[in-house]
């Protein structure tokens, strides 16, 4: 007979080392694995029941570690790791790849006239509006009047972008007009993060210790989360949006999509796709996800608070969102 799960297993924190780039890369392939997406309310709620049960000592008969570990990501996949709410679907980062995928293809094969610049970049900026609030780090509520003004200032920046270079590229090479999008999108993310996320560079985001105990809310935490989120999202577009423009550029002079030119979309979603797969989970795992920062980075009247009441404490942590 098989000896019992032990209660002890750390699943606060993910199955692999942190610390390494290596070990979050293997955890975010688990997080952003698309197969997730397909997932039952049943299941979800089979792993919400192993989990929770499991934090309060609770070790479910027959559970090995593997299934224990399996569920933790299924849990994380689909419940906000602050809030402990059910994410929207399209909004977890196991829907990033098939929709940014789908979104991202359309924007590169139709992006010459205004109307399609304006579609595809409205569409783009409403499904990051959704995932930058899914995602967003803390447990305070967000407004309506404040996601309405980083949806609409973010859509308004990329849309400008795009069309602000659609007109200076229309001399030089048609290659050059083909990156018009990446501009586009990394304009747009510089606007829709830090604007979704208004709320908690206005008024802080929790920071724990590494006990995780809360110490307080820092606006100076939730600066550096939003920095290092905008640069992983560039960067996460970049190889889906930077390779395909050359691999199209040279197939559509060929003779089968010069026969077949509607299957330019099908083609430029696959490349982009495939680059996605390993672009979203590498540049998610290239800042921690339990970020921390110096105790003298923090603003003076928090540093105070805490020298105060917890001397000992020399760094601080906190959930940086994706």
């Amino acid at each position: 007979m098989a000896a019992e799960l032990s209660a002890s297993i750390n699943i606060k924190e993910p199955r692999w080392d942190q610390s390494t780039f290596l070990g979050r890369a293997k955890h975010f392939f688990t997080v952003t694995d698309p197969r997730n997406v397909l997932l039952t309310n049943d299941q979800l709620a089979h792993a919400h029941r192993i989990i929770s049960d499991y934090r309060q000592g609770i070790v479910s008969p027959g559970l090995t570690e593997d299934e224990l570990w399996k569920a933790k990501y299924i849990f994380d996949s689909a419940f906000h790791p602050d809030t402990g709410e059910k994410m929207i679907l399209i909004g977890r980062m196991s829907a990033q790849v098939p929709m940014n995928m789908t979104i991202t293809g359309c924007m590169m094969t139709f992006y010459k006239t205004t109307p399609a610049v304006l579609f595809w970049q409205w569409i783009n900026q409403s499904f990051n509006a959704i995932v930058n609030y899914t995602n967003r780090s803390g447990d305070a509520p967000i407004t309506v009047n404040q996601l309405g003004t980083a949806y609409v200032s973010a859509t308004t920046g990329a849309v400008a972008t795009a069309l602000g270079l659609n007109a200076l590229t229309k001399h030089i090479s048609p290659l050059i007009g083909r990156f018009v999008p990446f501009a586009a999108v990394a304009a747009a993310n510089c606007i829709n993060i830090p604007l979704m996320r208004q709320r908690e560079l206005k008024h802080g985001i929790p920071i724990t210790d590494e006990k995780d105990n809360r110490l307080g809310e820092s606006s100076k935490a939730a600066q550096q989360a939003i920095s290092q989120v905008v640069v992983s999202r560039i960067l996460m577009a970049a190889p889906g949006m930077a390779i395909p423009p050359f691999l199209m550029n040279h197939l559509e002079k060929k003779a089968f999509l010069k026969r077949f030119p509607w299957m330019s979309a099908p083609i430029q979603v696959s490349l982009v796709g495939f680059c996605l797969v390993f672009a979203t989970p590498l540049c998610c795992a290239l800042f921690p996800q339990k970020s921390s920062m110096s105790v003298s980075g923090l603003e003076p009247e928090l540093q105070e608070q805490i020298r105060a009441n917890h001397p000992g404490v020399e760094r601080v942590y906190f959930n940086k969102g994706l």
